[in-house]
């Protein structure tokens, strides 16, 4: 049965964001191909050979679901790979899924890697995406791909920050000349917050529920700021102290005190960096403000926590999801682009 990403074989060359919730797939000439979750599922006929069973979407599905010969996993912790050879077969699953016969002409691959990558997991990244079929890979930086995909003079002598909160961290970088002036991170992303309000709920009312549910709840009733009304959620989950299933109602306010360290945390990084940035850029951020970005920067009213904490506007990026691989797609659309940026193509040796 044909893929219901199924492309024209004269788009070969791709641009792909490995994120620790979600992978995208950028095609050239034809945009962004693939949004899934970065989960599959996998057997191994006697502890050594890996059969992969479903990715994305299909894969998601099957977390905390698996009988015992079979694993439901995310490859990709906290922005960096865990797993190489599992993450290699993820890739090669979503290429597959774009198009069954891609196999004939190996693609030239953009990926974007987190800000501060070392070289040593530079060269594994590259080594994974060619064992995935790549032919040739070029690897930038997250935040510069998101201010590229943000829409920001990037090249330009202008300083810009950006704020990125992905899956698994949030990256802060001022930018100018085409490069990264100043950039700071934690582990502090959308994954970190479901986990803080699968655990508050658990503290507060001996109820146990999943990551699945948490992120639900993130979604639904998440603010960063008190709001004139408070909004409330039903969960089904288990009840600790019986051991039965049962449903639970919590409210906005519950959340908003789940979430207020993972938050303060933020808040902070960029304070920080805003302290460390040379006088000349601060400047330019008075005039051009914070760009904000990325899963994690849905989270209602945290531009506006973000603006009041730092006394800058804060602007959202039309879709926060997409904001990296459309970078990563300008530069693949244009490699033109790491000419002007100073990226160096690896050595054969590298």
């Amino acid at each position: 049965m044909a893929s219901k990403y199924t492309l024209a074989l004269s788009s070969n060359d791709l641009a792909i964001d490995l994120g620790t919730t979600n992978t995208s797939v950028y095609v050239q000439g034809k945009g962004i191909v693939l949004h899934e979750p970065s989960v599959i599922a996998i057997s191994r006929n006697g502890g050594k050979d890996l059969k992969v069973l479903a990715v994305g979407n299909a894969a998601k599905q099957m977390l905390g679901r698996t009988p015992e010969k079979i694993s439901a996993v995310r490859p990709i912790r906290d922005g960096v790979i865990a797993d190489f050879e599992i993450v290699g077969s993820m890739l090669r699953s979503f290429i597959a899924l774009i198009d069954r016969r891609r196999g004939f002409v190996k693609p030239r691959v953009v990926m974007s890697i987190p800000t501060g990558t070392t070289p040593v997991e530079k060269r594994a990244v590259r080594e994974t995406a060619l064992s995935a079929g790549a032919r040739e890979v070029h690897l930038i930086e997250e935040s510069l791909a998101a201010a590229m995909g943000a829409g920001l003079p990037f090249i330009e002598p202008t300083g810009s920050m950006i704020v990125d909160i992905g899956g698994g961290r949030t990256e802060v970088s001022v930018i100018s000349l085409g490069g990264i002036v100043l950039s700071r991170s934690i582990r502090v992303g959308g994954d970190r917050m479901d986990e803080a309000i699968l655990q508050y709920i658990k503290r507060r009312y001996n109820f146990l529920i999943g990551s699945g549910t948490a992120e639900a709840i993130k979604m639904a009733i998440g603010n960063a700021l008190p709001t004139a009304s408070t909004h409330t959620f039903e969960i089904r989950g288990r009840d600790l102290v019986s051991g039965i299933p049962g449903t639970l109602t919590i409210d906005s306010n519950d959340v908003r005190a789940a979430l207020s360290e993972e938050i303060a945390a933020i808040v902070e990084m960029v304070r920080v960096t805003l302290e460390r940035t040379p006088p000349e850029l601060s400047a330019d951020l008075i005039e051009r403000g914070i760009v904000l970005t990325g899963g994690g920067a849905l989270l209602k009213h945290l531009n506006l926590l973000l603006e009041e904490e730092t006394g800058l506007p804060v602007i959202l990026t039309s879709d926060p999801f997409s904001t990296v691989i459309l970078g990563c797609g300008m530069v693949l659309d244009n490699l033109d682009i790491l000419r002007r940026i100073g990226y160096r193509a690896p050595s054969a040796s590298s």
